[in-house]
């Protein structure tokens, strides 16, 4: 039975892996988290429920209200990032690129609705966003693909969804903490927290709804440098 397992297991990522386009190294192996982690730092929560579900990397919140970022173990510098999204309906999230530890990077909002595809700063003010304004022609229920090319020290970023091309900018300066020109991939949950009065707290309620999911497959990554 163990054997049978193992055998599954390893058809299940061969399967997955031949969906990655040519020249581009996974960065998820279909069964666990090996090569990334939760970021201990971020605003957005330090305890989402981020686990491998059916092949994909599936992120929650948990306690209801925190979530969180993923976070590679490595650092990219000029790259092309290719995985596969799936959204449930009334989550926001993002795919972070250049991402510091606690989460500052140029990203790819997520968001159904909302301003799903469009470029936009977390915890950064970028100089140049852009709205992914076809997306709605070639958005599909259930998976999509998404290809984000990010190269320069002073970064030109582009992103393909469903090989459809949304845009391409290029930020007249570095936007990153201290000039970098490196970082890590990052996957967020948004935090969902009520607003407080007595706090005078920001509120994020409608951010992710109870018991929903992002989920991410075919997640690879081919370095230009």
């Amino acid at each position: 039975m163990f054997l049978r397992v193992i055998l599954l297991l390893t058809l299940i990522t061969r399967l997955a892996q031949a969906q990655i386009p040519a020249g581009f190294t996974p960065l998820f192996n279909g069964r666990n988290l090996q090569g990334w982690h939760t970021s201990r730092t971020s605003h957005q929560g330090t305890t989402g429920n981020f686990y491998v579900g059916n092949g994909a990397i599936t992120l929650k919140q948990q306690p209801y209200g925190q979530g969180g970022v993923l976070l590679t173990d490595q650092k990219y510098r000029n790259f092309e990032l290719y995985l596969e999204v799936k959204l449930d309906s009334f989550c926001n999230g993002g795919i972070f690129l250049r991402s510091t530890e606690s989460g500052q990077a140029y990203q790819i909002e997520l968001a159904i609705p909302g301003g799903l595809g469009d470029l936009l700063g977390e915890q950064l003010r970028i100089s140049q966003g852009a709205k992914a304004t076809n997306v709605e022609k070639v958005w599909k229920n259930g998976w999509n693909a998404f290809r984000i090319r990010m190269e320069g020290a002073v970064p030109r970023i582009t992103l393909w969804i469903n090989d459809e091309e949304m845009y391409s900018v290029a930020q007249p300066k570095n936007d990153a903490i201290a000039g970098a020109t490196e970082g890590l991939i990052g996957l967020q949950a948004h935090w969902s927290s009520t607003y407080s009065p007595a706090a005078k707290a920001f509120s994020m309620a409608g951010s992710w709804k109870p018991g929903a999911a992002h989920r991410f497959r075919n997640v690879a990554i081919k370095r230009l440098d």
